[in-house]
């Protein structure tokens, strides 16, 4: 084989092979699409429950168009059907539109994590749903062994399963609805009412002297009438 033969077998095989690396990582990329929460759960069938509470508050929409147009990242805890099951009845018809989606973003981290990544966390945890106060949107997470834990303050449990695990989206099946401090927690104390302005004594009225009356002409007269008639009486009586 000449050299001019055996350089050009050497550049097409190379030339082969990275047309096949490139074709090999092209159909990955396809045969992974977007990710999609919906389709991601509906392949597990035991989450319409959540299914059905995402598409009532289009959380299902706002996931898709953040994972997909954006370069965000996220992980998602999945409670099962029985784990809404358990929920006391009405707990969910009793809540606000707000409150809802609030619900479900609290399932939400707003970064991708592996199940390696929670070993070295640290808490408390922020969710897409708000912040870390006492009555806000932290859960806490810890793990023994293998065992993955996640605390809310109102309910405890464990990741049971793996569903996805694969940039830019994770998403991990536990058994127990996740419910926030901030909606089923105690509420905190009412402000105390504002103390009402002190009351002060009302002063005395002052006491006004009135002057003695005013004899009048007419008074005077009647009195002078009177003491003449009285001697008038004492002298008759003596000249009796």
């Amino acid at each position: 084989m000449s050299r001019l033969s055996f350089n050009f077998c050497y550049y097409m095989f190379f030339l082969a092979l990275a047309i096949r690396t490139a074709m090999g990582q092209r159909s990955s990329l396809a045969l992974g699409g977007p990710p999609n929460i919906t389709a991601i759960l509906e392949k597990g069938k035991q989450f319409s429950a959540l299914i059905r509470l995402m598409k009532r508050t289009q959380v299902d929409n706002a996931i898709y168009n953040e994972l997909n147009h954006t370069k965000n990242t996220m992980t998602i805890f999945a409670p099962t059907d029985a784990a809404f099951s358990e929920l006391p009845q009405g707990t969910l018809n009793g809540l606000k539109d707000g409150d809802k989606a609030a619900l479900l973003q609290f399932h939400i981290i707003p970064s991708f994590m592996a199940l390696f990544q929670f070993q070295t966390v640290s808490n408390p945890l922020r969710t897409q749903a708000g912040g870390t106060g006492p009555f806000g949107f932290p859960i806490n997470v810890t793990t023994s062994g293998n065992a993955v834990n996640i605390s809310t303050g109102v309910v405890n449990t464990t990741i049971t399963g793996i569903l996805r695990s694969d940039r830019p989206l994770a998403v991990y099946q536990v058994d127990k609805v996740l419910l926030p401090l901030a909606i089923f927690g105690p509420k905190p104390p009412p402000s105390p009412p504002p103390s009402p302005p002190p009351v002060m004594p009302k002063k005395p009225s002052p006491v006004i002297a009135q002057p003695p009356p005013v004899e009048t002409s007419g008074d005077m007269g009647l009195r002078e009438n009177a003491v003449v008639a009285l001697l008038g009486a004492v002298v008759g009586v003596l000249w009796l």
